[in-house]
């Protein structure tokens, strides 16, 4: 009896591993939201990561994060690091692309909880008196991403905190 659980028990293990390594290289999360306010007023929102605070969902996650912020003020060439609690971890961004005022790409690099090194972009189309905005984060996804995924819903995890800042940009930039 105690023989049969244990050879099924690898074999689950073994199922689960083999269809992790079968999940996709790579991963991409998007949303987007239509904001009345003009392009401009966004990206100046985006492209300026000392603006972060006002709307990104994981600056309320940890008020006592300590940031650093370098580089050029704002634009390419901007950096910003933070260390913050377990549900911010560790990190660093730089704004690597710009076409003011319809795309921004960010150099995204997590080191804590766990390394990982992404790309996000923002994308801003003008719609009549509105603007389309579409946050984009992809990359690749490691073995221990893709296991992680049999078992969580990573786009839903990850696009519930991008609906949440495209929200708070929304507010801040309709004002």
């Amino acid at each position: 009896m105690i023989q049969t659980i244990v050879i099924a028990a690898i074999v689950v293990v073994a199922c689960v591993l083999i269809y992790a390594a079968t999940r996709p290289a790579t991963f991409r999360v998007q949303r987007s939201a239509s904001i009345k306010a003009p392009p401009e007023k966004i990206f100046a929102a985006l492209g300026d990561f000392r603006a972060w605070a006002a709307w990104s969902p994981w600056e309320k996650m940890d008020p006592a994060m300590k940031r650093d912020y370098g580089g050029a003020a704002a634009g390419k060439g901007a950096t910003y690091a933070w260390q913050g609690n377990s549900k911010v971890g560790q990190g660093r961004m730089e704004i690597v692309e710009t076409a003011a005022p319809s795309r921004l790409v960010i150099k995204l690099d997590f080191l804590k909880p766990f390394e990982a090194h992404n790309t996000a972009e923002f994308t801003l189309e003008r719609r009549g008196e509105a603007t389309e905005v579409t946050w984009a984060m992809h990359g690749p996804a490691k073995f221990a991403f893709r296991l992680m995924g049999v078992f969580m819903n990573m786009d839903a995890m990850i696009g519930k905190d991008f609906e949440a800042g495209l929200a708070n940009l929304k507010t801040l930039t309709e004002k």
